[in-house]
């Protein structure tokens, strides 16, 4: 019994991270064994989100649901999440333009590879992030308001008047510093 109730609370603490969700991977590493996901969703405290993916029942209903499950669903095989917010999503996520994409932008490492492809509202970005150019956000990744107007600019996605108009926003919300948006304002199409 002080196992199930040591597994319990390291899947909570999991979840809570995540807005509620989690990976059969993750309830594994968190102690359960291979037939509790079976035995929990039948028994409606664990909700089957999508293959693999789970939402605590009893947890309070998650703001953006949508970005922490693709971003799980990004995860490689040893539970890594390999998917990162970028361009128009993660304009969307820091609300310094009006920004409002129809489909779900992702980074992703040039050799990420899933069994299916990628869902009809997933566009994903191949390409390396430093560090320093992400941001970890309840549950999901999101690139820094910098690396977001950054590739928004290099994509010709935004115009410079744009983006600096975007990096002044950013400012004023604390998102950004006055010497990140000095580097913005110094973007140059070649």
């Amino acid at each position: 019994m002080a196992k199930n109730r040591v597994a319990e609370r390291n899947l909570f603490e999991v979840a809570m991270s995540q807005q509620g969700y989690f990976t059969y991977l993750q309830a594994r590493k968190a102690g359960y064994a291979r037939s509790a996901a079976y035995f929990h969703a039948r028994a409606g405290n664990w909700l089957r989100e999508k293959h693999g993916i789970y939402r605590l029942a009893n947890f309070p209903d998650a703001e953006r649901p949508d970005l922490v499950m693709w971003s799980l669903w990004s995860a490689d095989r040893k539970g890594n999440v390999q998917a990162v917010y970028s361009h128009q999503t993660a304009l969307s996520i820091y609300d310094i333009t009006d920004a409002n994409p129809a489909k779900l932008h992702m980074t992703v490492p040039a050799g990420f590879r899933k069994l299916h492809p990628p869902p009809k509202g997933i566009v994903l970005h191949r390409g390396a992030l430093k560090d320093s150019e992400i941001r970890r956000e309840r549950g999901y990744l999101v690139t820094s308001p910098e690396k977001t107007l950054r590739d928004m600019f290099d994509a010709w996605l935004m115009d410079a008047g744009e983006v600096r108009s975007a990096a002044r926003e950013a400012v004023a919300k604390g998102l950004m510093t006055p010497d990140e948006a000095d580097r913005i304002a110094r973007l140059k199409h070649g």
